[in-house]
């Protein structure tokens, strides 16, 4: 158990902070990524994600040096609320292309576009993807019982409330008010189960 929790806290230590990066690299600069295209933008924000990753994977010893050990009954926790970010993945998969999964009506609107999904999940919270990540993210970083891990996961929690605030100035520019009618009538992250 100790090997498999310290896997996961290397992944989260990893992985996370470089997925950050890749949307605020992306979202507030928008406009340029699209005169860049696609492939030239995957191939450079990845390049900065994997610098930013192999950075972390050399202190990764300091990182990781405090471990709190096995507890149970928080990896029993961590697998309660990775369950509810596998269940919200399969809702949000009923409405998700792998394009719109990829970010390429963002970064290539007229070559995918993307009508606004408002149905399914999406009429009851209108980032139930990022709702998904951080109920993943939190369930991981209980399980593996490590500061580090929290850290990150704690770091998450800013990070993708400034990335929705930028992704949201983009759906606005690109659905105009059709967009601002559905940010009035649909919650940002906690879901509104009652009809309305």
């Amino acid at each position: 158990m100790d090997t498999a929790r310290y896997y996961i806290a290397l992944l989260l230590v990893l992985m996370l902070p470089p997925t950050l990066l890749y949307w605020l690299l992306i979202h507030p600069f928008i406009r340029f990524w699209r005169r860049l295209g696609p492939a030239l933008t995957y191939g450079l924000v990845w390049t900065a994600m994997g610098v930013a990753g192999a950075g972390l994977f050399l202190v990764r010893g300091s990182l990781l040096a405090v471990d709190f050990g096995t507890d149970y009954l928080l990896v029993a926790l961590g697998v309660l609320f990775n369950g509810a970010a596998i269940w919200l993945w399969v809702l949000l998969h009923r409405h998700l292309s792998l394009s719109t999964m990829l970010g390429l009506p963002e970064l290539a609107p007229e070559r995918h576009p993307v009508a606004l999904i408002t149905a399914g999940i999406f009429a009851r919270v209108r980032h139930p993807r990022y709702a998904q990540f951080t109920l993943a993210i939190w369930g991981y970083a209980l399980m593996a019982n490590y500061p580090a891990a929290y850290a990150v996961a704690a770091l998450w929690l800013p990070g993708v409330f400034l990335i929705v605030r930028l992704e949201e100035q983009e759906l606005r520019d690109r659905y105009g008010p059709a967009y601002e009618q559905y940010c009035r009538r649909v919650p940002r992250f906690l879901p509104r189960f009652s009809k309305s």
